[in-house]
């Protein structure tokens, strides 16, 4: 039987990571000390690695696919082939951030003022290139953790990833730039993308893990509503598509049904209930496919 070998993200990502999956229908058991999670699926294998060499270990072959952010793919030019872009993080939905980092209070305003200046970072390759596009001389130096903590006396500055600064901040750092917007890309290895299993497998998946996050931000109405009143509850109603509307056994009643943005809800119920909506249940949503 063939079999999907998958890489799942070691890390800040794990924990989201499997959320999002069983969402989509798949239930990932991770074991402790284990990094060869169990899958209910068995034409799927997972393999839990670092984001940070996910990228390496598709290009080569040693996975069919794994998640990852842009800049390990960019940072470690590994040939992939982009599935699908996920916008998901450890705590919220948006794009991570690389910046530029130094204490609060420092000499250091611009790029300009790294000249032979020590920057720590894990993102050697993008800070190096990031300097060479300002034209400015710097050391730069791989940090393994904890580089919030190195300024200013283990470096002058460090460039690190973000999802809200709040680590930053408490550290006494102030950003000064940014290097790079990142989010979470579902890669597969070139010759994988051209298995007929394997592509149709990944497709699949693609498609679920997109719906979960769209899903996210969206929530459904169902509401009854009387003839005469009908018009000027869809003249409230935004909708993906167009709302469903249904007769009920009563002819002079209809039922309708939508899919509404969760933040316009609590302002939109009260204006449908004015409107003549009525019996109106709001209910989440696991996934949505456009």
């Amino acid at each position: 039987m063939s079999v999907l070998r998958l890489g799942l993200p070691k890390g800040s990502l794990e924990d989201t990571t499997v959320e999002m999956f069983a969402k989509a229908g798949y239930k990932i058991d991770i074991q402790s000390r284990s990094y060869y999670p169990s899958i209910d699926d068995p034409e799927i294998e997972c393999v839990l690695i670092r984001a940070q060499e996910m990228a390496r270990y598709v290009g080569e072959g040693l996975l069919d696919c794994g998640l990852t952010g842009y800049d390990w793919i960019q940072e470690t030019g590994a040939d992939v082939v982009e599935i699908a872009e996920l916008v998901y993080g450890k705590v919220g939905r948006a794009p991570l951030r690389w910046v530029l980092a130094v204490p609060n209070g420092s000499d250091i305003k611009c790029a300009k003022d790294l000249e032979g200046k020590r920057i720590a970072t894990e993102a050697v390759g993008m800070t190096k290139r990031y300097l060479a596009k300002h034209g400015v001389n710097a050391s730069v130096e791989f940090s393994w953790g904890a580089t919030e903590v190195k300024p200013p006396h283990l470096a002058d500055a460090i460039v690190e990833i973000t999802e809200t600064g709040s680590s930053l901040k408490a550290n006494n750092l102030c950003i000064i730039d940014t290097l790079c917007e990142t989010t979470t890309r579902f890669i597969a290895n070139k010759e994988a993308a051209k298995d007929a299993f394997k592509s149709a497998k990944m497709k699949k998946l693609a498609l679920l893990l997109k719906s979960v996050l769209l899903a996210e931000n969206k929530v459904g109405l169902m509401m009854n509503v009387h003839k005469d009143k009908l018009d000027a509850v869809l003249a409230k109603l935004p909708a993906l598509q167009r709302p469903t509307v249904a007769h009920l056994s009563d002819e002079n009643w209809f039922s309708l049904t939508t899919i509404i943005d969760k933040y316009v809800a609590r302002d939109l119920i009260p204006d449908l209930m004015l409107a003549g909506a009525e019996g109106l249940v709001e209910y989440s949503l696991n996934k949505v496919i456009l």
